[in-house]
């Protein structure tokens, strides 16, 4: 903390006496964030208690204000509201808190004496703790251990790995180029703590704090990727049924009658909904599994391992053991990427099997249309032909009575003449005017 605050006052400085250039609003926490949680100068002996809690949103602010509590009542600083990680000396014990994105680390320390590895159960940071407060930590503990960091000579003492540790389940490796040895049997003891045993030997304060930061971040990350195991169980069932499902409407499609197809599209389509569905509520959960699956990989290269004489190391140790549970959660994101895309393919297949068949039914349709059309046709030519007689025979009956009356005033034809060579006339002019007006129409 004193650190970042030093590094952000050094910075304010220097940009105060820079050209007035616009800055960028998160320059200076970008700029810190390589300066966040940084190792912590430890030296030997040294024991250290460290406890993850896994906590949702309003348990990691609550566990501000846990901390913020204990701060209170040794009359030190409060953390600000954007704080993710805080040290404090409180003369017992030295607390460490930091915030991440699913848990919240709780890590206590204080010196110890190597004598007291004689014999007895050796003193935990966590005993100088206030118990009711440590009790009350928000959230549900993922992970927690006791780390004793001595000095290399107890290594004589056969007896302070054989109080701490199970011999049956021993893991060990020399660390750090060789300038430390660190045993751990990971196994939960009846505290519900695991142990490590550091012996160091020439480790600067700082190259030891930082050895031990990155013993606890295996064993918390390991936890943290072992969270998609249950996920991978519980999502490996729903893939098996889907699976059959699935292989059962591809035969079913296969064989399908055409008013079959509409039933298993609805199928396939709710299918599609349920495979969706489990990908989205177990994709973020085996994301993060990967990500602290590598970030182990990471811490393990980290601190430089190399074996002692009949002794598993920690990488091999974590290549036997957490490996399975590492391909099982990678086994079910394939498993749920290949069932996803075969769903989509099947889906894809049946609609263009029924697009298919309704673009033939359309076709039939549109010839049946044209059928009518050309019977329409026809039939409004003959409804047409009998237009002309009918307007015809109106139009002559008019020019007969017109030829009675004129035929009184010395018009030389009789009425029946004058109608008798109408009729060609009339007929012709109708058919004319009733084509052209047809004409007309469909022109428009």
């Amino acid at each position: 903390m004193a650190l970042q605050r030093f590094a952000t006052m050094q910075a304010k400085q220097r940009m105060a006496t820079m050209p007035p250039i616009k800055n960028h609003p998160q320059r200076l926490a970008l700029h810190n964030e390589i300066h966040a949680r940084p190792p912590e100068a430890m030296g030997s002996p040294l024991a250290l208690s460290h406890i993850v809690m896994l906590a949702d949103a309003r348990e990691r602010d609550a566990s501000r204000e846990h901390i913020a509590a204990l701060a209170r009542d040794h009359h030190l600083p409060q953390p600000d509201a954007q704080s993710t990680h805080m040290r404090m000396d409180l003369g017992a014990f030295r607390i460490r808190w930091e915030l991440h994105t699913e848990f919240v680390t709780w890590s206590f320390s204080r010196t110890v004496d190597a004598a007291g590895f004689g014999g007895r159960e050796p003193p935990a940071a966590i005993d100088a703790v206030p118990q009711e407060w440590l009790a009350a930590l928000p959230g549900q503990c993922l992970a927690s251990v006791h780390l004793w960091a001595l000095p290399t000579e107890r290594l004589a003492d056969v007896a302070v790995l054989r109080q701490v540790l199970n011999e049956d389940t021993l893991v060990g490796s020399k660390v750090a180029d060789g300038h430390g040895e660190v045993y751990t049997d990971f196994a939960v003891h009846a505290d519900g703590f695991s142990r490590i045993v550091l012996l160091s030997s020439g480790l600067t304060p700082r190259r030891l704090g930082r050895l031990v930061q990155q013993l606890l971040e295996i064993d918390t990350y390991r936890m943290a990727a072992l969270l998609g195991l249950p996920a991978a169980r519980e999502a490996a069932a729903v893939l098996a049924f889907a699976e059959r499902e699935l292989a059962e409407l591809a035969g079913s499609i296969r064989e399908a009658g055409r008013h079959e197809e509409p039933q298993l599209l609805d199928r396939l389509t709710k299918l599609a909904g349920e495979v969706e569905s489990q990908y989205a509520a177990t994709h973020s959960r085996f994301s993060a599994s990967s990500a602290y699956f590598e970030l182990v990989d990471r811490r393990i290269a980290d601190i430089a391992e190399s074996r002692l004489p009949g002794l598993q190391t920690i990488g091999e140790f974590m290549e036997r053991r957490v490996s399975p549970a590492r391909a099982t959660c990678e086994w079910a994101t394939r498993r749920q990427d290949a069932l996803s895309q075969r769903v989509s393919r099947i889906s894809n297949l049946l609609r263009t099997r029924v697009e298919i068949e309704q673009q033939q039914s359309s076709q039939a349709l549109l010839a049946t249309m044209n059928t009518r059309q050309g019977l329409q046709l026809k039939l409004q030519a003959t409804v047409e032909g009998l237009s002309v007689a009918a307007i015809t025979y109106y139009i002559v009956g008019l020019v007969s009575y017109l030829a009675k009356g004129a035929h009184a005033l010395g018009w030389p034809w009789s009425a029946e003449s004058s109608a008798a060579a109408a009729i060609p006339v009339v007929a012709l002019g109708v058919w004319w005017s009733l084509r052209r007006l047809h004409l007309r129409v469909f022109k428009d």
